[in-house]
C-alpha cells in the first residue's frame, strides 16, 4: 500500500517580521502544495530512501547503519513528539554528511535531517522509500519548508500502530530541526488550512513573483531585533503600524461584500494596505532591491506587489500579463495562487 500526503503552502499577507515579536498577522494557505508519497519494502530490503524529485536528490541509508548512529530511536512514540534533542541532531548530522550534497544544495541538508529524525520515530527501522514533490520554490517565502514537514508528519503515521497523532505538533518539531527558532504559523497554516482565525469569505488571487534572491531568515530576524535593541521607541512605533495594517487586513477580508462595487472598493484598500506594510518593511530593513524593482513595475500597472485582484473586481488577464512579462523579462518567477483552502490531506492507494 502507498501512502500519499499534501500539504499546501502559505503566505504571510501582513504582519511579516512583526509577528516574531509578537504582534498580529494575517497568514493564509495557498492552492500550491508539496506531497510526499510512502511507500514501506519487505523485511528483506535493507534501507531507508528519500527521494527529493524537484531537485534531483537521491538518499539511501542502510538500515544496519542507521540503527549504529540512532538505536535510542525507533521506539514506539506517542502522539505528542519530544524535543529533538542536540546530541539526537548531532547524530542524524553524521549520517547526512556520509552522503553525497551538491555544494549548491547544501542548505538542503537539515530537512533531510528533519526526515531521519522524523522516519526513526514514528517507523522505528522499517525499510521505506519516500518521494517528495512540491509545487513550491525554496526559499521564496511561501512555508515551502513547514509543506514538506506537515506532509511527512501526515504520511508516516499511515503506517505505525496508531494514526492518532498531533500533525502540527510532530511538524513544529521538524521546523525546529530546520529553522531553529520558528513561530509556527507556517506550519499551523499549512496543516489546517485557510487563513489564521479569520471567517472569510472574500476571494483573493495574488500573483505571486520570486526574484531568486536567496535570503537567510535568521540573519534578517536577528538584524530587524538588533534594529529595535538600538531603537526600542521608534521600532515599537513601526511595528505597532504594521499591527494596525494587520487588523485592517482582518477586517476587510471578513467583511460581506454584497456587490462588484463592494468588492472593487475593498481591493483597492488591499493595494493600500499592502503599500503602507511594504515602506514599513523598508524601515525595519528587511528589504532588498529585487523587490523594489517588482513593486516599481507593478506600480506602474496600477497594482500593488502580487495582487492581482479578486472576485468581482479582478483585473482584465491582459494587464496581468504585461506584468508578468515585464517581470519575467529581469529574471523574476511568476505565479498566480489562490489564498485559503484545505489543509494538509491524506489518500491511500490515491483513494481520499
Amino acid at each position: 500500500m502507498e501512502i500519499t500526503a499534501r500539504a499546501p503552502g502559505m503566505i504571510i499577507l501582513a504582519g511579516e517580521h512583526a509577528v516574531v515579536h509578537g504582534y498580529t498577522a494575517v497568514a493564509s494557505s495557498i492552492d500550491l502544495y508539496t506531497v510526499v508519497s510512502l511507500r514501506l519494502h519487505s523485511e528483506n530490503e535493507d534501507s531507508i530512501r528519500l527521494q527529493l524529485e524537484d531537485v534531483g536528490l537521491d538518499f539511501s541509508w542502510p538500515i544496519k547503519r542507521i540503527k549504529e548512529v540512532l538505536s535510542h530511536l525507533g521506539s514506539p512514540f506517542s502522539s505528542t513528539p519530544t524535543l529533538c534533542s542536540l546530541e539526537t541532531v548531532k547524530s542524524i548530522t553524521a549520517l547526512v554528511d556520509e552522503q553525497s550534497f551538491p555544494e549548491t544544495r547544501i542548505g538542503l541538508a537539515s530537512g533531510v535531517c528533519a526526515f531521519l529524525w522524523l522516519y526513526t520515530s514514528i517507523l522505528g527501522f522499517k525499510p521505506g522509500t519516500v518521494i517528495v514533490t512540491s509545487e513550491l520554490p525554496l526559499g521564496a517565502a511561501l512555508g515551502s519548508s513547514a509543506a514538506y514537514c506537515v506532509a511527512l508528519s501526515a504520511a508516516l503515521p499511515a503506517f505505525s500502530d496508531s494514526m492518532k497523532l498531533d500533525v502540527n505538533k510532530w511538524a513544529f518539531e521538524e521546523e525546529k530541526i530546520i529553522h531553529g527558532r520558528p513561530f509556527g504559523v507556517d506550519n499551523s497554516v499549512s496543516t489546517f488550512g485557510s487563513m489564521t482565525g479569520i471567517d472569510s469569505n472574500m476571494p483573493l488571487r495574488m500573483l505571486i513573483t520570486n526574484t531568486k534572491v536567496g535570503r537567510d531568515t535568521k540573519a534578517l530576524i536577528a538584524n530587524v531585533s538588533a534594529r529595535k535593541s538600538r531603537h526600542p521607541d521608534a521600532l515599537c512605533c513601526v511595528l505597532n503600524a504594521i499591527e494596525s495594517i494587520s487588523k485592517e487586513w482582518s477586517t476587510i477580508i471578513q467583511s460581506h461584500t454584497v456587490d462588484d462595487l463592494s468588492v472593487t472598493a475593498n481591493e483597492d484598500r488591499l493595494r493600500e494596505l499592502m503599500e503602507m506594510n511594504q515602506g514599513l518593511l523598508l524601515s525595519i530593513g528587511v528589504t532588498h532591491a529585487s523587490i523594489e524593482t517588482v513593486l516599481q513595475i507593478a506600480m506602474k500597472h496600477k497594482l500593488a506587489s502580487k495582487l492581482t485582484g479578486a472576485g468581482g473586481g479582478e483585473l482584465p488577464g491582459a494587464i496581468v500579463d504585461k506584468l508578468v512579462k515585464e517581470l519575467e523579462s529581469y529574471g523574476f518567477q511568476c505565479f498566480t495562487a489562490r489564498i485559503g483552502g484545505k489543509g494538509v490531506q491524506i489518500s491511500f492507494d490515491g483513494c481520499s
